[in-house]
């Protein structure tokens, strides 16, 4: 739906009494050029605890400027080895920015396949609304991405905590799995920037 007016920030002012698709506005006359500014990304998160990764997402609740425009935005840091586990948002498609580091991105699709990337400082790929996605850090210095969704309250379900009860047996399970995947990858670079050195060298002979 279109929006009635130019510009409507949440009221975070007051208890919300009724409850509504969306969020309550401000009084047109306390409305000001802050409630369009947020510095809530800024700053990078605590990734010292599995599966090091922080996340920050700022919806129209925390940043009043974003009410009624459909968008959130998020701030995701990942240490060496570090992962988003694998979750949906219900409502909203994602594009991710990776601001720093080596990312691997990706998700799958309702027939199952796998659609997956590489992602290097200053590239972009985008995640359709609903489906399961994840990333790891797989270079070797800190990394951060940020991400734009197109929804004011997108939603976030994980796949671990909705399918495991015995959260310390998945989480053990992926702590066993996260480093041999990352090992796995660097490895296959490391091969595929062999092959290639390879074939210049014998272009050249």
């Amino acid at each position: 739906f279109d929006n009635l007016q130019d510009i409507c920030p949440t009221d975070t002012t007051k208890k919300q009494t009724i409850f509504i698709n969306g969020l309550p506005c401000k009084s047109p006359d306390r409305i000001f050029a802050s409630d369009f500014k947020s510095t809530k990304l800024r700053d990078a998160g605590d990734t010292d605890k599995f599966p090091y990764s922080s996340l920050t997402l700022v919806t129209a609740a925390d940043f009043p400027g974003l009410n009624t425009l459909g968008l959130s935005v998020a701030r995701t840091d990942l240490d060496v080895d570090g992962m988003v586990v694998p979750h949906t948002h219900p409502r909203a498609s994602e594009m991710l920015f990776v601001f720093k580091g080596v990312v691997i991105a990706g998700f799958v699709d309702t027939n199952r396949q796998v659609f997956q990337v590489m992602l290097k400082a200053g590239e972009v790929c985008v995640f359709p609304r609903g489906l399961l996605h994840f990333g790891f850090n797989v270079g070797y210095e800190f990394a951060t991405v940020f991400s734009v969704l197109n929804s004011q309250n997108p939603g976030v379900v994980s796949i671990s905590d909705a399918a495991f009860s015995d959260f310390d047996t998945i989480d053990d399970l992926v702590r066993k799995f996260i480093p041999f995947l990352c090992w796995t990858i660097r490895v296959s670079e490391m091969s595929h920037f062999q092959d290639n050195k390879l074939k210049i060298m014998k272009h050249h002979i």
